[in-house]
């Protein structure tokens, strides 16, 4: 490949990776697992740009990549060797005024969203990034009118795993 794209593709990268870091978040349960599915996703994303036309933001191609190659490894992994949970490590920085309740509530969070499919997983991410339904489902390959649908009825799955 050209140096040209190379620059570009690593410029581009290097300004929406915390994209495919968030990702990672959301599909792996610790830092290994996490180096793992994000060099994944960048291998899959680098394969893939030569084909990016330009027809989305270089961020909704992003995302829709990036999910797609973590929804393709969760999906396998299922089947493998389950790992130890990333959030039973305790990592707090001490400070005197520090309060846990909102990592607490990350927490308890991340433990409601580990609980959904890995579509609604998906749907969740995009949603809780700020993304408008036209970019949900431009980045899920769903209509607009589906992915409010289903976003619904994740909050509402949500809901009740929070509030039993």
């Amino acid at each position: 490949m050209n140096k040209e794209l190379e620059h570009s593709f690593v410029t581009n990268l290097e300004q929406n990776q915390n994209i495919v870091h968030k990702v990672c978040r959301i599909y792996t349960n610790d830092a290994e697992s996490h180096n793992d599915l994000f060099q994944e996703i960048t291998i899959q994303l680098w394969k893939a740009y030569p084909k990016f036309r330009g027809d989305s933001k270089f961020s909704t191609w992003m995302y829709r990549v990036s999910l797609n190659t973590a929804i393709t490894l969760y999906r396998k992994s299922k089947r493998s060797i389950k790992t130890s949970d990333f959030d039973a490590m305790d990592f707090k920085i001490k400070a005197e005024e520090y309060d846990d309740e909102i990592e607490q509530q990350l927490k308890l969070m991340y433990a409601a969203v580990k609980q959904l499919n890995d579509i609604e997983k998906a749907l969740v991410f995009l949603y809780l990034e700020d993304k408008s339904y036209k970019e949900i489902a431009e980045t899920m390959g769903i209509s607009e009118v589906n992915a409010r649908v289903k976003m619904n009825r994740v909050k509402t799955k949500l809901k009740k795993i929070l509030n039993p």
